[in-house]
This record gives C-alpha cells, sequence and structure tokens, in this order.
C-alpha cells in the first residue's frame, strides 16, 4: 500500500491539465537543448584544444544569469509568465535555427559560436525566472513538491537521452543536424505552452518604486528569511563545487580519456542516470518534510563523488563518479528549491526564485571559467577536486544552524518571514 502511495503522489501532478501540456512539451524541447549544449561544447573543444576556451563558452551560457537574472525577477512578478516563458523559448529557436543554418553552410567559428551562445545565455535568464515560477502556477499547492522533483527527473532524462542522441548525430550526420532537431523541439513547447492555463495569477503589476528597488526588496528578503538565507550559501556550494566538473566534460573526455564525441555522450547521459534516480526519489516523497537534512548531508555526498571523479584517469571509473555527480546536483539543487518553494511568499516568488537561478545556473560559469583556466596548468582532475572541499566548508559551517534553518523551511508559520 505504501508502494501504490508513493506512486500516486509520484503521478498525481501529471493528471493535472496545465501542467500534462507543460511537461509534454517540455520534455520533447529538453532533448533539443541538451543535444545542442553537447554539441556547442564537441565544437569548442575540436576546434581550439583549450581548456580556457571551453570555460569561456560555458561562462558564455550561464554567467549572464547572473547580471540578468534579478532583473528577470522581478519581470516574472510582474507580467504573465506563461507568456514570459513563450516568448524565451521563441528566442530560443531562432537560435538554433540560427545556428542550423550557419553550420549547414559551413561558416561556424569560434566567435560566432560565442556571440550566439552568450544571445542565448541572456534569454535563458528570463526564462529561468519564469520557469522557476511558473511551475507552481500550473496546479494546486499540495501538487507542488512532486511537480517539482518530476520537472527535475524529466530534465535529467533529457540529458541522458540528448547527448547520447548528439554524439550519434554528430558522429553520422553532422553538427548541424543537432541544431535543426533543437529547432522542431522548440517550436513543439511553444505550442504546449499555448495550451496551458494559470491556476493562480500572482504577479503584482507595476509599482512606483522601480525595476532595481524591487530587486533590490527581493534579495534582501531572501538574505534575511532564516530558512532560504542559509540555503542559497548551500545552493552556492554546489553549483561552485561540483557542477563545473558536468560543464567541462568536454575537456575532461578529450584531455583525460582520449575520446570522441560518443565517449562524451556517454559521461554526459551516466551524470543524467544518477540525476533521475535522485529526481524520482524526491519525486515519490511528495513532501518538503524531512528534506533539510538530505541537502545538508547531500554536501559530504557531493565532496566524495567529485573525488571519485577526479581520482584516476580510468574511464569506468569517470562513468562512476560522474554518475553520483549527476545524483548530488539534484539533490542539492532540486530539493534546495522545493524547500524554498514551500517557505517562499508569493508575491516574492518570482525575485527569491531568481536568485536560486542566478547561482543555480550562473555561478558554475564562475567556476568552471577558474577551473577551466587552472587545468592549463595542473589538469582537469586537479582542478575539480577542489570543489569537494568547498562542499566540506559548507557542510561544516550549516551544522549550526540545522534546527533554525528546518523549521523555518520545512514548518513557515509565516511566508513573510523576514
Amino acid at each position: 500500500m505504501a508502494r501504490l502511495g508513493n506512486l500516486q503522489t509520484l503521478t498525481a501532478p501529471l493528471k493535472q491539465r496545465n501542467f500534462a501540456w507543460y511537461i509534454s512539451g517540455g520534455t520533447i524541447a529538453l532533448f533539443g537543448i541538451w543535444a545542442q549544449r553537447l554539441t556547442i561544447a564537441y565544437l569548442t573543444w575540436e576546434i581550439t584544444e583549450s581548456p580556457t576556451w571551453l570555460g569561456f563558452m560555458v561562462a558564455a551560457d550561464l554567467f549572464p544569469t547572473v547580471i540578468f537574472t534579478p532583473i528577470a525577477g522581478v519581470v516574472a512578478d510582474r507580467v504573465d509568465r506563461r507568456i514570459m516563458s513563450i516568448i524565451t523559448q521563441a528566442l530560443g529557436m531562432l537560435q538554433a535555427l540560427a545556428l542550423a543554418v550557419l553550420a549547414y553552410l559551413n561558416l561556424l567559428n569560434i566567435w560566432i559560436l560565442l556571440g550566439l551562445t552568450l544571445f542565448i545565455g541572456i534569454v535563458w535568464a528570463f526564462n529561468t525566472a519564469a520557469r522557476l515560477t511558473l511551475v507552481p502556477n500550473l496546479m494546486e499547492p499540495q501538487h507542488v513538491p512532486s511537480a517539482i522533483a518530476l520537472d527535475s527527473a524529466i530534465f535529467n532524462l533529457a540529458r541522458f537521452i540528448g547527448p547520447a542522441l548528439a554524439g550519434y548525430l554528430i558522429d553520422t550526420f553532422g553538427a548541424a543536424t543537432t541544431f535543426a532537431l533543437n529547432t522542431v523541439t522548440f517550436a513543439i513547447f511553444i505550442y504546449t505552452l499555448y495550451k496551458c492555463r494559470l491556476v493562480r495569477d500572482e504577479r503584482r503589476g507595476v509599482e512606483s518604486h522601480g525595476v532595481y528597488a524591487e530587486a533590490l526588496d527581493g534579495f534582501r528578503y531572501a538574505v534575511n528569511h532564516s530558512g532560504i538565507g542559509p540555503m542559497l550559501i548551500l545552493v552556492t556550494a554546489v553549483a561552485l563545487g561540483i557542477k563545473p566538473a558536468l560543464e567541462l566534460l568536454a575537456g575532461v573526455n578529450g584531455a583525460v580519456y582520449n575520446l570522441t564525441a560518443i565517449g562524451l555522450g556517454w559521461l554526459m547521459s551516466a551524470s543524467s542516470v544518477g540525476a533521475i534516480i535522485a529526481a524520482i526519489w524526491l519525486a515519490q516523497r511528495g513532501t518538503a518534510r524531512g528534506l533539510t537534512r538530505f541537502v545538508i548531508a547531500n554536501l559530504i555526498f557531493s565532496a566524495i563523488s567529485i573525488f571519485v571523479f577526479t581520482a584516476t584517469g580510468y574511464y569506468v571509473l569517470g562513468l562512476i563518479g560522474v554518475f553520483l555527480i549527476g545524483a548530488a546536483t539534484v539533490i542539492g539543487g532540486t530539493a534546495t528549491q522545493t524547500l524554498m518553494q514551500n517557505a517562499v511568499d508569493g508575491s516574492m516568488r518570482g525575485r527569491v526564485m531568481s536568485i536560486y537561478g542566478m547561482i543555480y545556473r550562473g555561478v558554475p560559469a564562475l567556476g568552471a571559467l577558474a577551473m577551466g583556466y587552472a587545468a592549463e596548468f595542473v589538469g582537469f582532475q586537479l582542478s575539480l577536486a577542489t570543489g569537494g572541499l568547498i562542499c566540506l566548508v559548507a557542510f561544516f559551517w550549516i551544522l549550526r544552524r540545522e534546527e533554525i534553518v528546518t523549521s523555518a523551511l520545512e514548518f513557515p508559520a509565516s511566508k513573510k518571514d523576514v
């Protein structure tokens, strides 16, 4: 009976019409997005064979989130989040189409690739704010924890299938095919977003004191919240400590393992399998209760994962290590997001969750840039291993605050805990 109950909890969000439309199109789009991400990383390494250039490309993709997401969070609190999502997906489709055309015409070079990656990085800053705030508005509150984890599971399923598919397409038909595939999957997602409707509308409209003042209000709220503030520090440790390893896999694949695009696809897929298992486990729980201790313990697990991955140049051990990193990344990211969504006030959701998105997506860019540069001198393995130390420091920092943080996140007496 318990297993049946867990299964019902896991699948309950899929019975919500709006979320079903969202997740069906989103799943297809994610296959294309992950295929494209691998293709860009592979082309960067193939053109330059430079860890530093690989770090620059990751930074172009992820770092704009740091700059633009606070503004995007204010926008997400002001406008229809579904329309905001449609616009950002349409811009993503245009970028994929441009890459496909240029690749077919053999006009792609490293600078064009960098410029188009920077463009999509800016677009995704706004998409991140829209996506993180849209899902809770597509269903009743009791389904949100399972929906967030299920969304993460499907995200990582696509991270498993997309890179493996890209490796095959690149070797068989060329890079342009993956960009064309991504263009089509974007179009499908735009259609399913059009079919969605919001269950509740949390937008506040335009206020008189301006975008930057509202963004600062959201930052103050998050930092002063006795649960959300510490969680942002922990998610920073995961984003800086272990996520750069996933962003620099193309370099590790080439420099450490000397493998082709297929080898890179398997590394990315192995990380996705670990992530999927962790996400399904979180989805079947269906509650924020008890999650705080798992987020804290995950810091130790994260450190172990990165140490396993960087211990040797043995490819099989690398697959095991990246599998563990995938699981640790989801627990550190998705569980943290669930706790924050549980505690945040609805009128602040866009701004606060955009800070989470800024850290989870933007900070790995800084880590990848720094670790990619360091790899030029000490190699990828020693460079990436320093991330484990960051996770250990965060673990010992949070131990003294565990009880207060747990109470604020799992049992919020008021969602205006400031």
